[in-house]
C-alpha cells in the first residue's frame, strides 16, 4: 500500500506540481491547502487521502479511475 502511495504523490509531485510551479497556485488551483501541495511534493512518508485525491482530480475534472490509470504507467 505504501508503494501505491507513493507512486500516487509523486505521479502529482512530478506531472502536475512540477519544479516550476508554485506550490501555492496548485492549491488554490485543485481546492487543497498549501501544506498539503507541499506535502505531496516534498514528503516522502506522506500518505495522501483519497478525500484529497479525489478533489485534485475533480480540479483536473478527471474521474478517480482515469488518474488510477494514468499512474499504472
Amino acid at each position: 500500500m505504501a508503494d501505491l502511495n507513493r507512486k500516487i504523490c509523486d505521479y502529482i509531485a512530478k506531472e502536475w506540481i512540477g519544479n516550476e510551479q508554485a506550490k501555492t497556485q496548485f492549491a488554490l488551483n485543485h481546492n487543497i491547502e498549501e501544506k498539503t501541495a507541499r506535502r505531496i511534493f516534498n514528503d516522502k512518508k506522506y500518505t495522501i487521502t483519497l478525500y484529497t485525491l479525489n478533489k485534485i482530480c475533480e480540479a483536473r475534472n478527471i474521474k478517480l479511475s482515469d488518474f488510477f490509470k494514468l499512474i499504472e504507467m
